[in-house]
């Protein structure tokens, strides 16, 4: 059976899914046959993947990265249960990618927890025998002592894979000593004696600084501190929508620094309060002439040359908070480029009918946008695979020409009511400034978010600047973080397991 290391952190966003990727990427360049794991992901940000009958199913982005990192196809197997939250206190529960149905927290824990156990410990030994390394990824603090009877990515990870466990803990925030300490210190005892090491992510300025703290700390713990990290985001995908701003709030991601205001161009996206599958909005943003903005729900639009609106785990009770926000009169007002992505191609069309399906509201049928001549009914079957598509540039996209991947994730069927262009194929709706596809990850690709980009240009009247070079992958920033800064002294037997 395989070695199994879990990334465990004293809180959530101490960064998990990054040393994980960075350890998968580090092991695989060296030969080592090495997949990740989570056995219980929280996310509304999904990825396509293949199940164990070889149809396609869901799993958490952040193991789909990590299965790139380690060079393997994704399968559900690395995140055998998910759950995606969909407001008034539910999620949906997908166990080994498919759809199972919508829970309360206490009907999951009590009904349902048991059985999500067993596909976790089952998932666990076909990777396990099929390869020599496991590096699994925690969720929030492993320090959780009300959940420590049902702490599935975590505890009971640990006991059925019997692996050792690294702690991580976020030192820009502060306390992160006494977080490690209070961690340790909280652990079961069987769990305790299993933790090989612990490090300290986010740290800015002289690492020397910390000496006297980690001596202290090692001393009362027993446990070495293997590695202090640098504040350095390797531009991974992120997990769930903690990094992005409030609702209400406005933030630009990525970064723009050097950039002047000529040069550079503002893309709007309404902060959906059930917004998913945010990762789609990481590639534009990476781009640094163009400035992707969360702003609120009651925003005027005034100052964007594009929009773009995010899918949505509850499309018709979005769209019923972004009307009473005033959105739709500020959209219609908007000249400028517009696409929408799965849940926001379905705001865009004229009307959503069988609504009560997704929505928590009593309602049948919800009027769109209008900006799309195209009809969507919800049915409860839910459409998961990943696609090629051919792109025959219209509208937003116009000029681009070529062959495209994404994936699909979505309930519901969307029909146009009038002959349109189809620049994707099926799923996909285009007028001269509109663009409606069901495809995510359409930005990852380079033509189609170059051509966009273009389009942006040229609305704003402005001349994009050459586009930019490539620079080291983020699964290249997540190795090196791993290899210059975490002391292998604790973990050599996982890097000596190379061919």
């Amino acid at each position: 059976m395989a070695r199994t290391l879990l990334v465990a952190g004293t809180a959530s966003h101490v960064g998990k899914s990054t040393i994980v990727s960075g350890f998968c990427r580090a092991l695989a360049d060296r030969g080592v046959d090495v997949a990740p794991f989570k056995a219980q992901n929280m996310s509304n940000n999904a990825q396509v993947a293949v199940r164990p009958d070889g149809e396609w199913g869901e799993i958490g982005v952040s193991q789909y990265i990590q299965a790139r990192a380690a060079r393997l196809p994704p399968t559900t197997a690395m995140n055998p249960v998910l759950l995606k939250p969909r407001g008034d206190g539910e999620s949906q529960l997908i166990i080994d990618g498919k759809a199972v149905g919508h829970f309360s927290a206490g009907d999951y824990y009590d009904e349902h927890w048991a059985r999500a156990r067993k596909a976790a410990a089952r998932a666990y030994e076909r990777l396990a025998s099929e390869h020599d390394v496991i590096i699994a990824e925690g969720a929030g603090s492993i320090a959780e002592i009300n959940l420590h009877d049902r702490d599935l990515a975590n505890l009971e990870t640990i006991r059925f894979a019997d692996a050792d466990v690294l702690v991580l803990a976020d030192i820009e925030r502060g306390g992160a000593f006494a977080a490690l300490y209070g961690t340790l210190e909280l652990l079961p005892d069987d769990i305790r004696e299993r933790v090989i090491g612990s490090a300290l992510t986010k740290f800015r300025g002289d690492a020397s600084i910390l000496e006297a703290g980690i001596d202290e700390i090692e001393t009362r713990t027993g446990v070495p501190v293997v590695g202090v990290l640098p504040h350095a985001d390797p531009g991974l995908p992120a997990e769930d929508s903690v990094s992005l701003p409030a609702v209400g709030d406005r933030a630009v991601i990525g970064s723009n620094d050097g950039v002047s205001e000529d040069e550079s161009v503002t893309v709007a996206v309404p902060r959906l309060p059930r917004i998913s599958n945010a990762t789609d909005l990481e590639s534009l943003a990476r781009e640094p002439s163009i400035r992707v903005v969360y702003v609120p729900l009651d925003t005027d639009l005034q100052q964007a040359d594009a929009v773009v609106l995010p899918g949505t785990k509850n499309t018709v009770d979005d769209l019923l908070e972004l009307r009473a926000a005033g959105f739709d009169s500020a959209l219609d007002s908007f000249t400028g480029p517009v696409i929408g992505l799965c849940g926001g191609f379905q705001m865009l069309g004229e009307r959503i009918e069988n609504a009560g399906i997704e929505s928590t509201h009593a309602v049948d049928v919800v009027d769109g946008f209008g900006l799309l001549p195209v009809t969507t009914a919800f049915s409860p079957e839910k459409r998961v695979e990943r696609t090629v598509r051919n792109l025959d540039g219209v509208g937003p996209l116009a000029g681009a020409t070529g062959t495209v991947t994404g994936y699909e994730i979505h309930m519901g069927s969307t029909q146009p009511t009038e002959p349109v262009e189809k620049p994707l194929g099926k799923g996909s709706v285009a007028t001269d400034r509109v663009l409606g596809t069901y495809l995510h990850g359409l930005f990852e690709n380079e033509i189609a978010r170059q051509a966009f980009r273009r389009t942006i240009f040229s609305h704003a009247g402005k001349q994009p600047p050459a586009a930019t070079t490539d620079s080291p992958s983020p699964y290249e920033k997540a190795k090196r973080l791993v290899d210059e800064y975490l002391s292998h002294s604790s973990l050599d037997e996982y890097y000596e397991l190379s061919d």
